[in-house]
């Protein structure tokens, strides 16, 4: 073959799978009803007063679905997109030309937006609410501010960690929402539509098996979706049902309440080396091999909300759940049998 031909094709773009995906408008988006209910009816109402939405905030754990929201709502109110993050904004320089590029009605969406730095977050308050922006140019006796008008736009800003908000950033939100983990039956239907469009054979139970075990996430079912796809690729004929669902995560140990390897790793360090807690997260992290900060934020809070661990103000203390899961007994006087 020519080299033109491997040139054009090293050069064809394609489609990322997971903005394939993502669900293009509200109508095929499952789950976060009263969040997309909110939303539809903002929408509405701006476009019927022909004026720009009002700066909206999403708040939740990763993988819900704060990204999509901004696209389907930026598809719905017919303007663009303009994605940043909070990290990548690292001087006022940054932000002022991301700001001027807007054109009226466009939406600036801003994820992670709690790690702004305070001095950026400070251009962004006349901006939300006048929208103009004052620069400092210069420094010392030579300094001079200068005034930018701004086309009125919407700041859509989406955070892991809304406590980590400032007070003034949160109050020129017009709309706050957060959104919360998805049922197992939410995520089947997202599975079964995510198969539709990888072209996969799944049936209703091989989905509910990966979405039982999905930890409330779109993100991660879609990614054990995949998993599935290859293991029912190599193995089963390119069908997916229940039993092969449950072959396929047994293969990577992901059991049928969504706990890995890890999580399970968790469990047992805080009943067999300390005695169920109460432990600190720092003694925890030594415990098992993983750093700090992963153990809060990845896994600590699933198994929070699956009553498997508790926090004290005293350290992380393991539930019966986590003994009744691990198969080791109650301990006698403890502070885990108390809460029985």
């Amino acid at each position: 073959m020519s080299e033109s031909y491997f040139q054009e094709t090293a050069n064809a773009p394609e489609t990322p799978e997971d903005l394939t995906l993502r669900p293009p408008g509200f109508e095929d988006f499952h789950g976060q009803e009263k969040v997309t209910e909110r939303l539809m009816l903002m929408v509405a109402a701006a476009k019927g007063r022909n004026d720009v939405l009002e700066h909206v905030l999403l708040s939740g754990p990763p993988g819900l679905g704060k990204t999509t929201l901004a696209n389907i709502v930026a598809s719905a109110v017919g303007t663009s997109l303009h994605t940043t993050s909070g990290p990548q904004i690292e001087k006022a320089g940054d932000l002022a030309g991301i700001l001027t590029n807007l054109q009226r009605g466009d939406i600036l969406f801003i994820d992670e937006i709690h790690r702004l730095h305070p001095a950026i977050e400070e251009y962004l308050y006349p901006a939300m609410e006048d929208f103009r922006l004052d620069i400092i140019i210069d420094s010392g006796p030579s300094a001079r501010s200068i005034q930018l008008q701004l086309p009125k736009f919407t700041l859509l800003g989406a955070t892991t960690r809304s406590g980590m908000l400032t007070s003034p950033l949160r109050s020129r939100f017009g709309l706050i929402n957060r959104l919360d983990y998805y049922t197992k039956e939410q995520l089947a239907v997202i599975i079964l539509r995510s198969a539709e469009i990888l072209k996969l054979s799944i049936d209703e139970e091989g989905a509910l098996v990966v979405a039982s075990r999905s930890r409330g996430t779109p993100r991660i079912a879609n990614n054990l979706l995949r998993w599935v796809r290859d293991y029912a690729q190599v193995k089963a004929d390119s069908h997916i049902n229940s039993a092969v669902a449950q072959s396929a995560l047994q293969m990577i140990e992901i059991d049928h309440d969504g706990l890995d390897q890890m999580d399970k790793r968790i469990l047992e360090s805080m009943i067999y080396k300390f005695n169920g807690g109460p432990v600190g997260l720092s003694s925890l992290a030594v415990a098992t091999g993983e750093d700090a900060s992963t153990l809060e934020e990845v896994h600590e809070p699933f198994l929070i909300m699956e009553g498997f661990v508790k926090r004290t103000p005293r350290g992380r203390v393991a539930m019966p759940a986590a003994y009744h899961k691990i198969g080791a007994p109650l301990p006698p006087h403890s502070e885990t049998e108390l809460d029985l």
